[in-house]
């Protein structure tokens, strides 16, 4: 430790942002190695100031580490400039906490949040001074796993992990390492431990399957190689969120990170069904804390951290079934304590007047909503179920209660879009901008300002979409011009996304274990940070795929057919293949679902793992 301390030491000077690199800071768990059963290096693959807001690695921290002989510590990837310092003083990739190489823990754990991240995977592998494919890394330890959205596909990165963590983490987790924890006296084989931690439920090993394809490049079927081997992994589900574990206390940075507040998750799942949208249905079922549980782990957080902010964490908060009690009851709190109180994630459709009394001490800066499409027709292919009345009504409320700054989300690419629903993107903006000048003045904002981003559609696994095409760069590319030539206003901001990110994204998250070679080659060439604009080298990427003989468009632009075996047919996210089926046909039928309050859609959540609106329980 006190090798690569002095190593460190003399870098720091030389590097942006060092506060990434040193740990210490508050909240940091640090142990007696001579006490510890299993050591575990949580890797966030991506910088610092990105992995510290991340709630995953927070919770999971702090569940690992309330075991006394357990030892959880923090990774980040390092940026260009101090990567390059390591590789040049010798010093491989290390925990925050103790200093110590990763390569010497039992367990290298990633968590897969974006596609984007992948190459990063590799890098800290290498940096780490391990080969990179599993196949090649023999011994028992390290083990690397993964868990995260994107494992929901895990096939672009199966060459890389020794075992996937499929679904909710907090449960499976500590089975896994108490597995380790039973076995690890008696020194097995790394296939030997790979071979019993196939039986935890949750728990993927890709090397235990074989997948074939037929002539035309799709699929034929993944199926187990061994006995004892499920067929389909079932992902895990945490059934009682007011059970499970959440930590007290977070670790307090010493420089500034995305979100830098203490973080209280209110519920899990969505109830909405929006078509597009990966996470609302692979965190299915909706489940919700109860307000005396979210009330008590606010209160914990703030008086550990000192944070002065706390937001309320969830894909749509404002479908807690008590919203408007949680919030009087974390009011007295916060008000009492000048701690201020932030709802992301608020639905358009949910919105009150009630509900904007309450948030405007805090987010009186704007007020962020995503329609997602610019007319009724295509939000309703997509199952937003909002109207354009819901929209101009809650800007109303907003611009008469002071608000003159709206963001406003949308996507490029959907299924059945057409030039008239582009333009509709700008017609709603100037819309929002023309009601803002019908409001008194004594009401509203000195200024107007409306934001508004859209991003290229991305069909994803486990979504009614996962079987569409998406826009060819060059027609993305047209319909983002046809809405800067529609917008006349200078009053409105417009953004969107770069094509070639887009394309790279749909690649990996609907690709199999060819594009394991891709990936590889492009890390090779120097693809890295790959989220990051200034590092982002589509050229690099091209060249990899060509010279792995791989067609973008065949993943990316072509629609799959509702009998296509899937490079995930294997994984079982418990909402059924013919809800999606179902689902899609309904999107091109313009019709819409009910979301789970109004009634159940049978989207198949079995009676195991229904939450609160599912009609089997």
């Amino acid at each position: 430790m006190k090798d690569i301390q002095q190593k460190i030491e003399k870098l720091l000077l030389k590097v942006q942002r060092p506060a990434r690199y040193i740990g210490g800071e508050l909240g940091q768990v640090v142990k007696d190695k001579s006490e510890v059963d299993v050591r575990f290096a949580f890797c966030f693959p991506d910088v610092y100031d990105v992995g510290m807001s991340h709630l995953g690695m927070k919770i999971l921290y702090g569940l690992k580490n309330s075991r006394p002989n357990w030892w959880c510590e923090r990774v980040f990837m390092p940026e260009k400039d101090f990567a390059q310092k390591m590789r040049e003083n010798d010093i491989p990739l290390y925990a925050l906490e103790s200093l110590d190489p990763i390569r010497d823990f039992d367990f290298i754990g990633f968590t897969l949040q974006y596609e984007l991240s992948y190459t990063n995977v590799l890098e800290m592998l290498d940096l780490a001074g391990l080969p990179v494919h599993s196949r090649d890394r023999k011994e028992l330890t390290p083990l690397v796993v993964a868990g995260g959205p994107c494992v929901c596909d895990p096939e672009p990165m199966a060459d890389f992990f020794d075992l996937f963590i499929i679904g909710e983490g907090e449960e499976v987790n500590c089975e896994l390492m108490e597995l380790y924890e039973r076995m690890k006296p008696l020194s097995p084989t790394k296939e030997q431990f790979l071979a019993e931690a196939a039986k935890i439920e949750g728990i993927y090993v890709p090397s235990f399957y074989d997948v074939s394809y037929n002539d035309d490049g799709t699929v034929q079927k993944v199926v187990p190689n061994r006995e004892g081997v499920p067929e389909r992994v079932k992902k895990r589900v945490i059934s009682d969120l007011d059970k499970s574990f959440y930590p007290e206390s977070f670790v307090v940075p010493f420089t500034s990170i995305v979100h830098d507040r203490a973080v209280v998750e209110v519920l899990r799942g969505c109830i909405r069904g929006c078509r597009f949208c990966q996470a609302g249905f692979i965190y299915r079922p909706f489940r919700e804390k109860s307000i005396g549980t979210i009330e008590h782990e606010t209160k914990c957080l703030c008086e550990q951290t000192g944070y002065e902010q706390v937001s309320l964490s969830s894909l749509s908060t404002s479908d807690h079934s008590q919203i408007e009690e949680l919030l009087d009851t974390l009011a007295d709190y916060t008000d009492s304590e000048r701690i201020n109180l932030s709802l992301p994630s608020l639905r358009i459709d949910k919105f009150s007047e009630e509900l904007l009394e309450k948030i405007a001490s805090v987010r009186k800066s704007g007020l962020t909503f995503a329609p997602e499409a610019g007319t009724q027709k295509l939000r309703d292919v997509i199952n937003k179920n909002i109207t354009e009345d819901e929209i101009m009504h809650t800007c109303k409320m907003a611009f008469e209660a002071g608000y003159g700054t709206v963001k406003l989300y949308f996507m490029l690419g959907l299924p059945e879009e057409t030039d008239e629903d582009v333009l509709g993107i700008a017609e709603l903006a100037h819309k929002v901008v023309e009601l803002y000048y019908q409001t008194p003045k004594e009401m509203r904002a000195s200024s107007i300002q409306v934001s508004v981003s859209a991003a290229t559609f991305v069909p994803k696994p486990f979504t009614p979409f996962e079987f569409e095409p998406q826009a060819t760069p060059e027609e993305i590319d047209r319909k983002q011009k046809l809405i800067i030539d529609a917008i006349r206003s200078k009053k409105i901001r417009f953004s969107y996304h770069q094509q070639p990110v887009s394309m790279l994204e749909a690649v990996l998250a609907r690709g199999d274990r060819r594009i394991c070679d891709v990936i590889y080659t492009a890390w090779k060439k120097g693809c890295i940070l790959d989220s990051w604009d200034e590092h982002f080298r589509p050229d690099l990427w091209e060249e990899a795929f060509s010279e792995c003989g791989i067609d973008r468009e065949f993943y990316a632009n072509r629609r799959r057919s509702y009998d296509e075996v899937m490079p995930w047919a294997h994984l079982d996210y418990l909402v059924s293949r013919e809800f999606f089926v179902r689902e899609n046909k309904r999107a091109h039928e313009a019709v819409t679902t009910r979301n789970c309050a109004e009634g159940c859609s049978a989207c198949g959540i079995s009676r195991q793992y229904g939450g609160k609106y599912c009609a089997c329980n």
